[in-house]
């Protein structure tokens, strides 16, 4: 007798896949075709689909939350979506905080995470494809958080994920955590709003407005149809040192960099446009060519557009009357060192909220940044709206 033996089925942790979600119809009433949304999964979906976790990234995040694991064919490596074999170790934006035992433990939840429709890792954005086969460019439609968030309700339903356990998401991914469960209440289980408010303020448009600026006066940008030629580099990696500077706290730029000279430079030069640098100056161009390598300028301007779109009582009444559709249970987390997101707003969406909820604080002399470097303490916040 013959005996066949099937492999077993593989699990592919932290890559990307893609899902077509169709045409997709704005709040502007655009009409955007074939939208696709680029998403990574972590962990097992239970048959009745109620161990599902929506983990939102920040504005030049992405789906890679976490490193990934290919489970079921031994050396059997996943592939990204263009083909090429992935690193199934390669780190994600949240590691420590979701994997085997970590707080978002991926043996008993089913996370994902997926890339923000507008921007540019593998979702629909302005570097895609138009109908007529060049890139959308300037004619990229505006992009609000309700919109990213009726894109993946799209993709929830393409899951097969009716309900989510739990919500989270820190700076821009707590804005659109909390849309979440004001525009399907029935859909959330508990909402998880770190780092992040009700609303965008008056100060955060104005850093929003500057870094937009920074792009379109690079005299590459060409009105935003440059992919035939060079990039805005320049102007995308000023706007990435205008919001880095936002992201981190005056104390922690002090103690690690103080007025110390980048090494083998001198800030002292005769001339100051070419004078050497400051270790800051020097920190904030790192910063700026790191994202210049990884990110597109216009994607960039669709998700600080999205951001700036941030109301979540726009057209439903005050702030307490929208959030009074909710049903979710709730945390709301707040750095407080934090100048771009600080803890006052968060204090202001937790008195709005129905029902009495603490504002928990995370400590770190990092600033806004702290959502990302803090895990242990984020762990445990977590950890007590997902208990074993």
């Amino acid at each position: 007798m013959t005996v066949v033996q099937t492999a077993p089925a593989v699990r592919r942790d932290g890559v990307v896949r893609a899902a077509e979600i169709g045409e997709l119809t704005l709040e502007s009433g655009f009409r955007l075709p074939d939208v696709r949304l680029a998403y990574e999964t972590w962990g097992e979906l239970a048959p009745d689909g109620s161990n599902a976790v929506l983990v939102e990234h920040a504005l030049t995040g992405d789906s890679h939350a976490a490193r990934g694991t290919a489970v079921g064919y031994g050396d059997t490596a996943p592939f990204d979506m263009d083909g090429r074999r992935a690193a199934a170790d390669a780190g994600g934006w949240w590691d420590g905080l979701i994997g085997p035992g970590a707080a978002i433990d991926t043996n008993r939840w089913f996370v994902v995470c997926a890339n923000i429709l507008g921007g540019c890792h593998g979702s629909t954005g302005p570097a895609s494809l138009a109908p007529d086969s060049a890139p959308w460019g300037s004619r990229f439609p505006r992009i609000t958080v309700r919109d990213t968030v009726a894109a993946e309700a799209r993709l929830a339903d393409r899951l097969g994920i009716r309900r989510w356990r739990l919500v989270v998401g820190g700076s821009m991914g707590g804005a659109r955590a909390l849309e979440w469960a004001v525009c399907h209440p029935g859909r959330v289980e508990a909402c998880a709003v770190i780092a992040a408010n009700a609303r965008v303020s008056a100060e955060q448009l104005a850093w929003g407005h500057a870094q937009a600026l920074a792009i379109r006066q690079d005299p590459r940008f060409a009105r935003g149809d440059y992919y035939s030629g060079a990039h805005p580099d320049e102007g995308l990696g000023l706007a990435r040192r205008i919001a880095h500077i936002t992201y981190r706290s005056a104390h922690e730029l002090a103690a690690r960099f103080g007025r110390e000279a980048q090494p083998r430079e001198d800030p002292a030069g005769t001339h100051p446009g070419t004078r050497g640098r400051y270790r800051v100056e020097g920190y904030l161009d790192h910063q700026a060519v790191k994202l210049a390598a990884r990110f597109d300028a216009n994607a960039y301007l669709s998700v600080n557009e999205t951001l700036m779109s941030h109301d979540v009582a726009r057209g439903r009444g005050s702030l307490r009357r929208a959030l009074a559709r909710t049903s979710c249970e709730w945390l709301v987390a707040a750095v407080d060192s934090d100048r771009l997101f600080p803890p006052e707003e968060s204090a202001e969406l937790a008195a709005a909220l129905p029902g009495e909820h603490e504002v928990h604080t995370i400590t770190s002399p990092s600033g806004h940044d702290g959502f990302l470097l803090e895990t242990p303490q984020v762990g445990r916040l977590l950890r007590a709206v997902l208990p074993d």
